[in-house]
């Protein structure tokens, strides 16, 4: 296994790659790996000649300073994690490494980032779009893959694929719970044991909401999903959205889409969790 800290230096390696005809795959984190991201890092080893997983917690998609003082890190962790599964090459980059110049691109996604995560936090998408792009132009692989617990982020960097005309087939992955039903995710590292134990809640309320649905509205389930959590002393709703699931416009009628999708942002105590839920599935998804 390699462990690459820069930039020419992961070319370097892509080059000799490609000069000997293999395929490549990417995982991009931010690191604090847990069993959610090793589930896309062993399809992309299934997928791929070779799997690289980046490890950068990049500062431009932070709108919040002290979340990105908070994040979880542990380099030395991720890499036996990695190395024990195979993986060829980590690339784990310093701040200027990845962005020797400010990055001042403004992405236009039109209506995809100015709900949910882009309302609460603005700027958010437009980072990650600068930081997943730098990934793609440096590594340049045939594949890339993320979770769908990220779900707008997941329309978002589709979205930048398609504007930029990237060569890349952008792989989606399906949320991976503990047994309880909590989505993984690094910010659970966050939480104490009994804020563990109460964000379990999120998991079941919105897997409860799948029922509901038979004799209520929209509004109706948004209320009550909403109204149950907030009821818990330390979990508090910052948003749930019933969505289109290509546009991720809010639909106010179950007989809007074929694809409807219930995402929520929600805090257990000071860590802010995302989760998703899908209400519809198009046959395509």
């Amino acid at each position: 296994m390699d462990l690459i800290k820069t930039t020419q230096g992961v070319c370097d390696k892509v080059t000799a790659l490609r000069s000997e005809g293999k395929t490549i795959g990417l995982v991009p984190t931010m690191g604090a790996l847990h069993e959610g991201h090793l589930s896309l890092v062993k399809q992309c080893i299934a997928d791929n000649d070779v799997c690289i997983v980046s490890i950068f917690v990049n500062p431009t998609q932070f709108n919040n300073k002290e979340d990105l003082e908070k994040y979880p890190r542990n380099l030395e962790r991720d890499c036996g994690y990695l190395k024990s599964i195979g993986v060829g090459v980590i690339f784990a980059p310093s701040v200027d490494e990845v962005y020797p110049e400010p990055d001042t691109r403004q992405f236009d996604f039109g209506q995809l980032d100015k709900v949910m995560e882009g309302e609460h936090r603005p700027g958010h998408f437009n980072g990650v779009a600068q930081v997943v792009s730098r990934l793609f132009y440096i590594v340049k692989p045939d594949r890339a893959y993320f979770g769908e617990k990220d779900f707008q982020q997941l329309a978002i960097i589709r979205e930048m694929v398609k504007q930029l005309k990237l060569n890349v087939n952008i792989v989606p992955m399906p949320i991976v719970r503990e047994a309880s039903g909590l989505a993984l995710s690094s910010r659970n590292e966050r939480l104490t044991a009994a804020q563990k134990d109460l964000a379990v809640n999120i998991s079941r309320v919105l897997a409860e909401s799948r029922e509901w649905i038979k004799g209520s509205s929209v509004g109706e389930v948004i209320k009550k999903v909403v109204t149950t959590l907030d009821s818990f002393a330390e979990l508090k709703v910052e948003y749930y959205e019933i969505v289109d699931g290509y546009t991720l416009q809010s639909v106010s009628d179950w007989k809007d889409g074929d694809y409807i999708v219930g995402c929520i942002a929600i805090f257990c105590g000071e860590v802010r969790l995302i989760d998703n839920i899908i209400y519809k599935a198009d046959s395509q998804n």
